[in-house]
């Protein structure tokens, strides 16, 4: 990459550390929206992976690998993401109503903070991976990485709202959940730099996009759909859904 495009992948992964941190910040200050925030970022998160990434994958890869190896790389992504999501509590969802978090008793889930710790680790390194989909994107081509980047900032702001109910509702305070706000925030920006240490060889760009239509996918369908539509009314937060995977469909087809 040139010194330009450097300079615009750090942009970019600044801004998307920035929306988790106001995700977080919302998350203490304004519980009762949550839900339309969410229902937007799951279409935005699926409509970049069906309008962008796959087409690219399927363009790209298509030069050096068959569609059957290309629809394996996004399987890959999606069952791989699963995994991470079942074994290591990548997104823990209790319960609970996001609208009663910080609200348990002193003392009540204590024997859970080490809980909550962890699975805001897993959520910033979630986001670290956000941060490399920014830089592997933008060493495809430019306007994949815009694109890309600005799924990346609609899920990153959720990101950030996971990672404060997560510690709240497993017994930590305020401070510690703005601890690991802070280190979810600076994970993205971490994930760009790094990949402006390495190029991927252009055969295998297009099997990687791939295997981020996948995960793109996974976390839409399994995590921001659903947390999107938990104890509220489905009608408006579909309508968001849909406006955002709409707004990723025109991006796509301007630039």
């Amino acid at each position: 990459m040139v010194y330009d495009a450097r300079m615009t992948v750090l942009g970019v992964a600044l801004a998307a550390s920035i929306a988790t941190f106001i995700g977080g910040s919302f998350a203490l200050r304004f519980r009762d929206k949550l839900h339309l925030i969410l229902g937007f970022s799951a279409g935005a998160v699926a409509g970049v992976a069906l309008f962008d990434l796959l087409p690219e994958a399927i363009e790209l890869g298509g030069k050096y690998h068959s569609a059957a190896s290309v629809a394996l790389f996004i399987a890959l992504g999606l069952f791989g993401y699963l995994i991470l999501d079942r074994m290591i509590l990548l997104h823990t969802h209790e319960e609970d109503d996001p609208g009663e978090i910080g609200m348990q008793s002193h003392g009540a889930g204590d024997a859970h903070t080490p809980r909550g710790s962890f699975g805001a680790l897993t959520l910033a390194a979630h986001s670290f991976l956000d941060g490399v989909a920014i830089g592997v994107a933008f060493q495809a081509a430019a306007a994949i990485g815009i694109i890309v980047a600005v799924a990346v900032l609609t899920h990153d702001f959720s990101d950030g709202i996971n990672t404060v109910n997560l510690v709240l509702r497993n017994g930590g305070d305020r401070q510690r959940a703005f601890r690991w706000l802070l280190v979810d925030a600076l994970a993205p920006l971490l994930g760009a730099a790094s990949t402006l240490l390495f190029r991927i060889p252009e055969s295998y760009l297009g099997l990687v996009l791939a295997v981020f239509v996948g995960t793109f996918l996974y976390l839409s369908a399994s995590d921001l759909i659903p947390e999107s539509h938990h104890r509220h009314p489905r009608a408006l937060t579909t309508v968001m859904t849909l406006l955002g995977a709409a707004l990723l469909y025109a991006v796509a087809h301007a630039l």
